[in-house]
């Protein structure tokens, strides 16, 4: 595998800090709306979000594969580079919103505090790394992925021995996962700019602020488990 740096075109850094700002500005708004529907599910609708929770765990299974759906079709429509894309992103974090609030229940509010500050402390400096870096870091990010698929099996089978110590290992090697794959990521959006002189269609847009959404997403949920593994 070829590990030599990525050839660092001579861009407009104006130009490029536009291109950030425009995937950011997507990821924010994915991030904004799942937090005020996790929000608004444990406050203002806390009555509709208890009577599907008392519905038992078939609603709360039609809930999560209705999002499962919905993030492949938008990671689809990216890839199409359809107008649907934007669109789909955004209803795919508001129902992510309603599923990161019944997580949330498990977990007192300083917690959920302690761990959403430290993913975002945790996401700025990694994302810094990955802009300004000129190591080559797609060998590291195939790595992350073997790992990333690892734990998922790790997940699974973890489903039937409910292990808290197995539990607890699993976040924190998720932790290193996502936290690498965030500075890949951004190092991805830097050199896709670069190699096409900016002309990146919107679908890419919308597809790297999913994968940077998820990114965040997961890096939160895990440092919650890690956290919270007292309450």
């Amino acid at each position: 595998m070829n590990q030599e740096p990525y050839i660092i075109n001579q861009v407009d850094n104006t130009a490029l800090n536009r291109f950030f700002g425009k995937i950011y500005g997507f990821v924010a708004a994915g991030i904004g709306l799942s937090a005020l529907v996790a929000y608004l599910s444990l406050t203002t609708f806390w009555e509709m979000t208890r009577s599907l929770l008392l519905g038992g765990s078939f609603a709360i299974w039609l809930v999560m594969l209705a999002e499962i759906g919905l993030v492949f079709a938008a990671s689809r429509m990216a890839a199409q580079n359809s107008p649907l894309a934007l669109p789909m992103f955004l209803a795919y974090s508001v129902m992510n919103g309603f599923t990161i609030s019944i997580v949330l229940l498990a977990y007192t509010r300083e917690t959920v505090f302690t761990a959403f500050l430290t993913a975002a402390l945790m996401f700025g400096v990694m994302a810094v790394i990955g802009m300004t870096t000129k190591k080559n870091l797609s060998g590291m990010a195939q790595a992350l992925y073997a790992a990333l698929i690892g734990v998922i099996i790790a997940s699974v089978v973890n489903l039937f021995l409910a292990s808290s110590g197995m539990s607890f290992i699993i976040s924190i090697i998720s932790v290193f996962i996502f936290s690498g794959l965030i500075a890949y990521d951004n190092q991805r959006i830097r050199y896709v700019f670069e190699e096409t002189n900016g002309e990146v269609g919107q679908g890419w847009v919308v597809s790297m602020a999913l994968s940077l959404y998820l990114d965040f997403v997961n890096l939160f949920l895990n440092l919650l488990r890690i956290f919270g593994s007292r309450d």
